[in-house]
């Protein structure tokens, strides 16, 4: 290798590493933002490992031409690292998961029968159950893989309003490149018509939290509600999208 070659390389080096220390507070901002959503067995030492991993992936594969920034980049990288962990450890025992799946398909009855959307009421009334029981439901699901995470992160730009150009960028380049296949682009066409389908306090909920990145306890204080509450929206709202996505989704089931 020329000396020229070799300085080039050690230049660029130097720059993947010099971002990968800027951004390693990323890693920890990213690994608390999901500990509000997972159950106390999750470490969240174990997310900060298997995220920095993610960050080194980062620095090693980023490329300014693609268009997103850097944080952009990492960002789905080191929560591609996380949910990767997540999925492979699923903590969460199979009757909330048969639940969840049963609150989704009741759901689904109720507004093709109605056309619109379902209320709380009319679901746990369906489910032969309080209330009470389905909020229940509803909190102990918010910590389950309500439907395939890696998705919901992938297209976590498409919110409330319609699929911004910007926000197209930026999945292409999260992608290393334009989105792979016709399907992957239907999906994004189908989460963005199901999360402007919810609804208001449901999508606003959604936007805070995928969008803004707020906790459930900022969440809380924005809309004036208890934590607890907010809690049950965004869950009875990601059972909602499941349902409504329930063709897309069930072939990750």
């Amino acid at each position: 290798m020329t000396s020229l070659a070799t300085y080039s390389e050690t230049g660029k080096t130097n720059a993947q590493d010099d971002l990968v220390t800027r951004h390693a507070s990323l890693v920890k901002r990213i690994a608390y933002h999901l500990m509000n959503r997972l159950p106390p067995s999750v470490q969240v030492e174990d997310l900060i490992q298997v995220g920095m991993i993610g960050l080194l992936e980062a620095g090693a594969n980023y490329d300014a031409s693609q268009g997103a920034s850097f944080e952009t980049y990492a960002g789905i990288r080191i929560r591609g690292a996380m949910l990767d962990e997540i999925r492979r450890s699923d903590w969460t025992p199979r009757s909330v998961h048969r639940k969840a799946r049963e609150v989704a398909r009741v759901m689904r009855e109720i507004e093709h029968a109605e056309g619109r959307d379902a209320r709380d009421v009319e679901v746990a009334e369906a489910l032969d159950m309080s209330l009470e029981e389905y909020h229940q439901i509803l909190a102990d699901a918010s910590g389950a893989r309500i439907f395939s995470y890696d998705k919901l992160c992938e297209f976590s730009e498409v919110v409330p309003g319609g699929v911004e150009e910007s926000a197209r960028q930026q999945r292409n380049a999260l992608f290393d490149g334009p989105l792979k296949g016709l399907e992957k682009s239907r999906f994004q066409e189908a989460l963005a018509e199901a999360i402007a389908s919810l609804p208001e306090r449901e999508r606003l909920v959604i936007a805070l939290y995928y969008d803004e990145e707020l906790n459930l306890r900022e969440i809380g204080q924005v809309l004036g509600v208890s934590e607890s509450r907010v809690c049950q929206i965004h869950s009875q709202a990601a059972i909602r999208l499941r349902s409504r996505l329930h063709e897309w989704l069930e072939r990750d089931d």
